[in-house]
């Protein structure tokens, strides 16, 4: 397990999570009140024991470069690292990455300064937890030169994965991307032989959707990047069934893509409920995240109810539902916030701010006094003036892109450092 490398994916353009990708990589993206996207994958790797992990970025990176260097620091007898590679010109390359496979193509003069005997290729924003050491040695064990992750899906949900087909034994088959639901694939059907385990629900789930992650041998790997394929999903892994043995390895819990502003929304206030699908209180599997030393939350005569408050937020006599209050939050008096996820802010606000605030005719960061919010989506550092109307007017708002707000998927979002006037009314 020592010579096996962890390659993180850091992203595209996200454009699916915009306006929350304007000015961040799509595994920065805060999520969870305290946690980046990114901590994910990174804690994963580190739990399941592959300390030697490379995330390899493009787009918009400074604020996740600047995480995870101030998050993931390993003493000297760790032995282990998390290394960033940024897409960089040699004399040999000059563009840009062109997909998760060229990307890993371009480094991998970098790692085989490691010597690795086997690559697992993670993706840096999904929600899940996965015993990636299991996944490593059913790999061993199965003889197989490549194995991709799958979770079962149900033919609705097919349309939007490659879907894999195995045999009695797992090995893969066939892969068909993202089938329309006019194209017959009842052949594409997980075979009894290899269901998954009887207590994980899987009702209606008929087939294997690739989850974008794969253990490949490290000659395996090698050899499938001699080309100018770009994709992993797409283009590496179609060509590899018929060449070598690639094997599927079920993965039945919970796995989100948190692709679009709705299922970010969604998983995000899913974690508020009593039996979240995502559990974040495992201490023997713990999401690792940046440090910040900041004050517990002082909470001044509230009602609060399936909520999450992060570490240094201020909530005065507010009424907060079902909603994500994010590191440094302040909620003034009067406030209230139904289905609200806040992003919180990167710093405090000193009187001397504040009163140059007032001069200047802006709100202070965060939520003014009387504001009534729902159906909404905060960024960091955003000022809410008092006495707002937010997203509760509408019930299926048209997306657009207004000067105070974007709005996409039915879900109002204040950008990051937006500001909204005193009084401002958003349907």
């Amino acid at each position: 397990m020592s010579n096996v490398l962890s390659i993180v994916m850091g992203g595209g353009k996200g454009t699916r999570l915009y306006p929350l990708t304007k000015e961040r990589a799509k595994p920065a993206v805060p999520f969870g009140g305290k946690y980046r996207i990114v901590d994910i994958a990174l804690s994963n790797s580190i739990n399941s024991g592959f300390k030697k992990i490379y995330v390899l970025t493009q787009f918009n990176s400074a604020s996740l470069h600047l995480h995870i260097l101030n998050t993931y620091i390993f003493d000297s007898f760790t032995r282990g690292f998390v290394e960033i590679l940024a897409a960089e010109q040699t004399f040999e390359h000059s563009g840009w990455y062109e997909g998760t496979a060229d990307a890993v193509r371009k480094n991998l003069v970098h790692f085989r300064t490691q010597e690795p005997s086997h690559y697992m290729i993670l993706s840096g924003d999904q929600l899940y937890r996965m015993d990636l050491a299991e996944f490593y040695r059913r790999h061993v064990e199965s003889g197989a030169d490549v194995s991709v992750a799958a979770n079962p899906v149900t033919r609705e949900q097919a349309v939007g994965f490659g879907i894999i087909a195995a045999d009695h034994s797992a090995r893969v088959t066939e892969f068909v991307e993202k089938p329309p639901l006019s194209r017959d694939i009842t052949h594409l059907r997980i075979p009894p032989e290899i269901q998954p385990e009887e207590n994980i629900e899987t009702s209606g789930k008929e087939y294997l959707g690739s989850m974008g992650i794969y253990c490949f041998n490290a000659a395996t790997l090698e050899r499938a990047l001699d080309n100018n394929m770009d994709d992993f999903g797409k283009e590496i892994l179609p060509m590899l069934i018929d060449k070598v043995h690639v094997n599927a390895h079920i993965f039945g819990g919970f796995w989100e893509d948190i692709g679009t502003i709705r299922s970010f929304y969604e998983t995000n206030l899913n974690l508020t409920s009593i039996a979240p699908d995502f559990n974040f209180y495992d201490e023997d599997l713990p999401i690792y995240t940046h440090r910040r030393d900041l004050p517990a939350t002082k909470i001044n005569r509230c009602t609060m109810s399936e909520c999450l408050t992060a570490d240094g937020s201020i909530v005065t006599d507010a009424t907060i539902h079902r909603s994500i209050v994010g590191v440094r939050s302040t909620i003034n008096r009067g406030a209230s916030l139904d289905g609200v996820v806040c992003m919180g802010a990167d710093f405090y606000e000193g009187f001397e701010m504040q009163a140059d605030n007032a001069r200047n005719g802006i709100p202070n960061i965060g939520v003014g006094e009387g504001s009534r919010i729902g159906n909404t989506i905060i960024d960091k550092n955003a000022r809410i003036g008092a006495n707002c109307r937010i997203g509760l007017d509408d019930p299926n708002p048209e997306d657009g892109d207004h000067p105070t707000h974007y709005t996409r998927d039915g879900i109002v979002i204040i950008p990051k450092n937006g500001v909204v006037p005193p009084g401002t009314i958003i349907p």
